[in-house]
């Protein structure tokens, strides 16, 4: 089996290819690029490199968000129109999940966050040891999460590139409960977003939607324009 993974739901770029249980090659890159220019010319780089054709792919995986909502759309155009044409199986998994997955094995919580402005931010919390969800994947203020962590009484590890930007808040609110993961580990990375493709199941190529996580902005507008209540 050969996966090719593909993670765009935010500024980071993460991309990656596994033979059986082997990686072949991955790439991550935070430099702030449009994925739309440069994603696809980074996937035929990696696949040339490998020696790797698209007929040799068997399936693909891709975070479903939340995140960027370019970014998010511009990766699952990418998988879908893959899968489709190449007939093979399509996987989705959350893009918080792939993050936390670089705190697996820690022991406590593992709390992957990225950055949606104005004091918020999309947020989780998984078990360090099983990367179950302990706390749904959200769009919420970064205080009032941090109150439910603080509730939980176990240590959490941060990860996401965008932790630096709420670190005070999140000292302020969780003290020595608090742990931040090292540089090298808070980017996306797409070796691991194939590890948990590889137990998420087939997703129907025609009904796949991104997990924005909230409304957008023109959605809000709209709302609050006709007299209604944001969801």
């Amino acid at each position: 089996m050969i996966y090719l993974g593909i993670d765009t739901s935010n500024s980071p770029l993460a991309i990656a290819l596994a033979k059986d249980n082997s990686i072949l090659i991955e790439e991550s890159s935070n430099l702030k690029i449009n994925h739309s220019l440069t994603v696809m010319p980074a996937i035929e780089e990696m696949m040339a490199t490998a020696k790797i054709t698209p007929a040799d792919l068997t399936h693909i995986a891709v975070a479903e968000g939340p995140g960027s909502y370019t970014g998010v759309r511009i990766g699952l155009t990418i998988a879908k129109t893959l899968a489709w044409s190449l007939k093979i199986p399509l996987h989705m998994v959350s893009s918080l999940k792939v993050l936390a997955a670089n705190g697996q094995f820690f022991d406590g919580i593992v709390c992957p966050l990225m950055d949606a402005r104005r004091g918020t931010a999309f947020i989780g919390a998984y078990d360090g040891e099983r990367l179950e969800s302990v706390i749904p994947d959200q769009h919420s203020e970064v205080s009032e999460f941090l109150l439910k962590l603080k509730e939980l009484g176990r240590p959490v590890l941060f990860v996401g590139n965008d932790i630096e930007i709420h670190e005070e808040t999140i000292r302020k609110n969780l003290g020595d409960q608090a742990i931040f993961a090292a540089p090298s580990n808070r980017l996306p990375r797409a070796s691991n977003l194939i590890m948990l493709a590889k137990t998420s199941a087939e997703q129907e190529i025609h009904h796949a939607v991104p997990e924005y996580r909230r409304i957008t902005e023109a959605e809000a507008n709209y709302i609050k324009a006709q007299g209604g209540v944001e969801s």
